[in-house]
């Protein structure tokens, strides 16, 4: 009587990678340590003009990509997120604001030459409160260029599907916090 043969699992990235991590155990490589890192930002809107023009900035990435994206930084010190995302805000676009709203957080990898990187960015409704439009504050000149964008063409602009989440819910939110708009 023939019995039938069991086929070999298929091979999937994930089967596949899990074989490669549990061969590794035995050679005593370890993956590549993992750095958490913080950051706060978010979305700063003129609420004096009917557009409701949003300051966003852009910037190359690592492979020189020209990216826009919402201001964003590291809290510096004892700051809280509510303080580094108004503080970052304005470095990097030159507006200052008045937080509004929390509009969560969005965390994500990445991997640079020796270690893995788990990011989460906090991010707030900010109205704008006054400055100019520039770049030139920020000290880490990681900004190459800054626009107002009209909030109903943000999600356009954005480069990153999870800071367009962010501008839809502050389109969303925005009326709870600033009446008539």
């Amino acid at each position: 009587m023939a019995h039938p043969v069991p086929s070999a699992p298929k091979r999937t990235p994930l089967t596949a990678s899990m074989a490669h991590a549990q061969a590794q155990v035995g050679t005593g490589h370890h993956p590549l340590p993992t750095v958490e890192e913080i950051s706060a930002g978010g979305v700063v809107i003129d609420t004096s003009l009917p557009s409701l023009p949003v300051a966003i900035i852009a910037r190359y990435n690592r492979g020189g990509r020209l990216e826009w994206c919402l201001p964003k930084g590291h809290p510096e010190g004892a700051e809280t997120n509510e303080e580094a995302a108004v503080r970052e805000i304005e470095e990097e676009t030159g507006i200052a604001g008045e937080i509004l709203a929390p509009l969560g957080s969005v965390d994500y990898w990445f991997t640079v030459t020796n270690y893995r990187v788990h990011k989460t960015v906090h991010h707030f409704l900010l109205r704008a409160t006054g400055g100019e439009l520039t770049i030139e504050n920020d000290p880490d000149h990681e900004a190459v260029d800054v626009a107002w964008v009209p909030l109903l063409d943000l999600g356009k602009r954005l480069s990153f599907p999870n800071e367009r989440r962010i501008a839809d819910l502050a389109r969303e939110v925005l009326p709870n916090y600033v009446p008539g708009i």
